[in-house]
């Protein structure tokens, strides 16, 4: 479903910018209007799109991330997430049997081509039609915009959605975001709560009997889900209180 709703919205976005050669054009034209506020001018390099922006492959010296990242590093983290990561291990030893465990992996394997295409470059297009919004750079203009101090480039992609897509499919597209945050998010914390119960726990009271295995599984995943409340709130209050202090060393 997100992936067929996320179809539509590409072809929506591309028809709105007039298709790929104006879409790589007016991308690397995307500027904020307001670049600079008191006596500070903004480094054009914070807001001016980068010149390898179309580039996988860029430069290991002065590229934001260098092929040799790219190809050697990414690769492993792959290969540790999709081969090694409890959350992808739950979902497989949860299949019907082996070769549905291999043909799921497949299609993953096949799917994860599309996230370019049906996320990026929307994303990309949303900074051409909301260039003060997406790329705003001036403190006060963000948290005007999107309520914190260091940039909305986060809203890129809901604001198109909800400013582009009909209603139908406007909430469509944001009830299928929200089931994939919320299955991706159970995973995690199920998995935490399995490696706290099955690996430490049970070190500790060898002989626990199954419902204290579950209550002290279920005690963790609130302990987690407080922790992770709490660091949210430390580091949302962080950038808004040292954005400001961001953007002035950015423009000197």
């Amino acid at each position: 479903m997100l992936i067929s709703v996320g179809q539509v919205c590409h072809t929506d976005t591309f028809a709105k910018v007039g298709g790929y050669e104006a879409f790589m054009e007016k991308y690397m034209n995307a500027i904020p209007g307001n670049t600079s506020y008191g006596n500070i001018n903004i480094d054009p390099k914070c807001y001016t799109p980068r010149a390898d922006s179309f580039h996988i492959f860029r430069d290991p010296i002065t590229g934001d991330l260098p092929w040799p990242g790219l190809t050697f590093g990414l690769s492993i983290l792959a290969l540790w997430y999709w081969c090694t990561d409890q959350v992808i291990v739950q979902r497989c030893l949860s299949a019907k049997n082996m070769s549905h465990v291999k043909a799921g992996c497949v299609m993953c394997g096949y799917l994860k081509l599309l996230p370019m295409f049906v996320m990026v470059m929307p994303g990309m297009i949303s900074r051409i039609l909301y260039t003060d919004t997406v790329a705003c750079v001036v403190p006060s203009e963000c948290e005007k915009y999107c309520g914190t101090k260091v940039g909305c480039s986060n809203v890129a992609y809901p604001k198109m959605v909800v400013d582009l897509m009909p209603n139908g499919l406007r909430g469509l597209m944001l009830s299928v975001m929200l089931a994939s945050l919320m299955s991706s998010l159970t995973s995690i914390f199920n998995s935490a709560s399995t490696l706290f119960t099955m690996d430490i726990y049970t070190k500790i009271r060898s002989r626990a009997t199954e419902r204290e295995l579950m209550l002290a599984g279920r005690f963790f995943y609130w302990l987690y889900l407080q922790v992770i409340y709490f660091s949210f709130n430390w580091y949302q209050h962080c950038l808004d209180s040292c954005g400001a202090v961001s953007s002035e060393r950015a423009a000197l």
